[in-house]
């Protein structure tokens, strides 16, 4: 009998999670155990499974993927169109939201701001109480964070950012001492890589039950009923995403990277169902390099520099979202924006979804300095709460098949014949 692929799995452990929070809820429970309590043991369990792989995968990919790359000018070539890509994409979902929020206009009810009747989550002090005292100065600490005094530290604390930049230069360097020791650490590193994408496979074997807690955890909790208030700024952002994700996307692979979109769709499916369960490309990372290079076909060359530095900088589904959200906002408080005023917002929605990635409520430490910078209180980001747990799942889905789709196009710019051919179509049809 054929085993179900691993998508198939996983999309039937998010159904079955959906059935079982909404029955269950946060009270009920067998002996003495709520169900909720064991759909947050399973689904920590699964992400701190993730989290233990992460460091070191991200470590040996990007090191072996620059001693890979091979000179100067590879490398500075391969930055350069990588830069290119992020701030494209980037700029192109910020303006798609832009443009969908100044129609729709979902802050606006019966003609009237929509703020008063919305009223603030109940949940608005906690929150805030999450990124107080942060605001435009954490995009400058980006570049501190970038150099951490401490590899080892960074790398137990999560600082992605900090390790990026330190493997980076490793790779480099690696490849400029004498070939002996160069061949050397070269072979320890592809070593690396290679076990640690062997743990990754067998982590991946248990993600249909760890998607089922995470998924049947956050249902139990907000159920749906809380979305009905806010349905139409839930509308306008799964649109705006939907736009970028099904029409632009899809348009650079075919004019750019001269390839079948929804071949790239399917060699993708299961890194964009963990993406969208867990809500975090670092933690979906080492499944979005299994997906792009063993079903893409994109070389670990590419791949392995790419993916990497993208789940941490590229956030196409994350500034889409922060330009929505603080136009909402804007429009739920009756304010009118001039076209300075819309720049100042997709200007910073650009810049904070690159400077914020990697501090605690990124999300909402951006759209807080997006509010700042446009004279909006900071309690204003109440209105969006409540939707925001779903919303964060469908954007990090976006982020990851942003990533993937610029390692298969620059793949492609790059002379790799082999990127979803004729050969994997045929073994996929």
């Amino acid at each position: 009998m054929r085993r179900l692929k691993l998508h198939w799995q996983i999309l039937i452990g998010i159904g079955l999670a959906c059935i079982a929070g909404t029955l269950t809820g946060t009270d009920a429970g067998l002996f003495g155990v709520t169900y909720y309590q064991a759909y947050d043991f399973i689904g920590t369990l699964f992400l701190n499974a993730l989290k233990m792989i992460t460091v070191p995968l991200i470590m040996a990919a990007i090191i072996t993927g620059i001693a890979g790359i091979g000179g100067e000018a590879g490398l500075g070539r391969l930055g350069v169109k990588t830069v290119l890509y992020y701030m494209l994409t980037s700029i192109l979902a910020i303006l798609v939201g832009l443009a969908l929020v100044n129609a729709i206009a979902p802050g606006i009810v019966d003609g009237e701001p929509a703020g008063p009747r919305l009223g603030l989550a109940e949940n608005t002090e906690a929150a805030l109480q999450g990124v107080e005292g942060r605001g435009a100065g954490d995009i400058a600490e980006v570049f501190l964070r970038m150099v951490p005094p401490n590899i080892i530290a960074a790398a137990a604390e999560g600082q992605m950012l900090g390790l990026i930049f330190f493997s980076l230069l490793f790779g480099y360097f690696m490849t400029r001492i004498q070939p002996d020791y160069a061949g050397s650490l070269k072979r320890i590193w592809q070593g690396i890589f290679e076990t640690m994408m062997k743990i990754t496979l067998w982590v991946m074997r248990f993600a249909p039950i760890g998607v089922f807690g995470l998924v049947a955890k956050t249902v139990s909790t907000t159920g749906f009923a809380a979305f009905v208030p806010l349905l139409s700024f839930f509308v306008t952002v799964l649109l705006a995403l939907a736009i970028h994700t099904f029409v632009i996307l899809p348009l650079l692979l075919r004019l750019v990277g001269r390839v079948d979109p929804w071949l790239h769709f399917r060699a993708m499916s299961p890194a964009l169902l963990m993406a969208f369960s867990t809500a975090s490309s670092s933690a979906t990372l080492p499944l979005t390099l299994e997906c792009v290079q063993e079903n893409a076909r994109v070389s670990n060359r590419i791949s392995s520099f790419i993916l990497p530095l993208g789940a941490t900088v590229n956030m196409d589904g994350a500034a889409l979202y922060e330009c929505v959200a603080a136009m909402f906002i804007a429009q739920a408080y009756g304010m009118e924006l001039s076209f300075g005023l819309q720049f100042t917002v997709v200007l910073l929605a650009l810049l904070t979804s690159i400077g914020v990635a990697g501090i605690p409520a990124a999300s909402l430490v951006a759209i807080l300095v997006i509010l700042g910078a446009i004279g909006l209180p900071i309690e204003a980001i109440g209105l969006i709460l409540v939707t925001d747990r779903i919303l964060d799942m469908c954007r990090t889905a976006v982020n990851v098949f942003s990533d993937s789709c610029g390692a298969v196009i620059i793949a492609k710019t790059e002379g790799e014949t082999a990127v979803l051919s004729k050969e994997f179509a045929e073994t996929r049809g």
